[in-house]
């Protein structure tokens, strides 16, 4: 089947629908790709950080897809922030992934105690961007403040926001932030992975009784029942699995709607709780990871 697309505020489309390879080592990486491709994902997301772009690359070029099939997403680390670092990490991530050009290039933190690397990372995009080598740009992780100064400092807005987004932390005034100014939010962690290991949390969003009753009033599964109420929101949805029954039911999420009610209901959910760390607790001294060449 084909996909819907949500359009960039560049006029790029992305399928509304994405497969993320976060945590997933780099061994299982290319066999986790390639079901997720004959399944009929046509947009991967990786980063820098992952340690897989290699083996993104490899299951790529193994599918036999015409290279605008498939729309690939990629993430500079903190580690490359900087000017002439991060044109450096273009080059890094696009070996490794074997393509000449990357689809979507975003910034994977926003770093804000040392933000003025932030947007000279951020111009480096710019800069791949006006000369063809990236489709698109965005940022993740970015919370209202750092946008509000980005936008002053830069000229391209944001394509899109990656931001932890789930039943349990929907982050409502962000959503509206994005929308307001044409990003396009993109929700990682959307079927609130992240929760089925926090500490003193209210459990799993997977085993919910809200999420689990409309679930059951649909015969669909908890978590297409997640990912369905982000495609109705117009989010776009990057969920992760390296199992292939996971993958399929993930990606089987068209043929059917959520009410109105049913909607509300999961955003009543939200405690306003992030799983994943602070933004502000991401720096250079605490996260540096030495990203190989390619």
């Amino acid at each position: 089947m084909s996909i819907p697309n949500f359009t960039l505020n560049n006029d790029v489309r992305i399928p509304v629908l994405g497969f993320g390879v976060y945590q997933t080592p780099p061994e299982e990486t290319i066999a986790a790709v390639t079901t997720a491709l004959e399944t009929g994902y046509r947009h991967i997301d990786t980063a820098a950080a992952y340690g897989n772009e290699r083996e993104v690359g490899e299951a790529l070029r193994r599918s036999g897809l015409a290279r605008d099939e498939v729309f690939v997403e990629t993430k500079v680390w903190i580690s490359d922030y900087g000017y002439d670092d991060t044109l450096h990490a273009f080059d890094k991530s696009a070996g490794k992934l074997g393509i000449d050009q990357i689809d979507l290039l975003i910034l994977h933190q926003p770093l804000p105690g040392e933000f003025e690397r932030t947007v000279q990372a951020y111009k480096a995009l710019e800069r791949l961007y006006a000369d063809g080598r990236v489709r698109a740009i965005g940022v993740s992780n970015f919370m209202p403040d750092h946008l509000d100064r980005l936008l002053a400092e830069t000229e391209v807005v944001p394509a899109v926001n990656q931001i932890e987004v789930h039943p349990y932390f929907r982050q409502s005034e962000l959503l509206a932030y994005d929308t307001e100014h044409g990003i396009l939010n993109q929700a990682w962690s959307p079927i609130g992975g992240i929760t089925f290991y926090r500490d003193g949390s209210k459990g799993s969003t997977l085993e919910d009784p809200v999420v689990g009753e409309i679930a059951a009033a649909h015969g669909r599964t908890p978590a297409q029942v997640m990912l369905r109420w982000h495609l109705q929101q117009n989010r776009q949805v990057i969920p992760k699995s390296v199992t292939p029954s996971r993958i399929a039911e993930n990606f089987d999420v068209f043929d059917f709607e959520l009410t109105a009610d049913q909607l509300a209901a999961i955003d009543a959910l939200d405690t306003g709780v992030r799983g994943g760390p602070e933004p502000a607790d991401i720096t250079r001294e605490n996260f540096w990871i030495d990203i190989p060449e390619a």
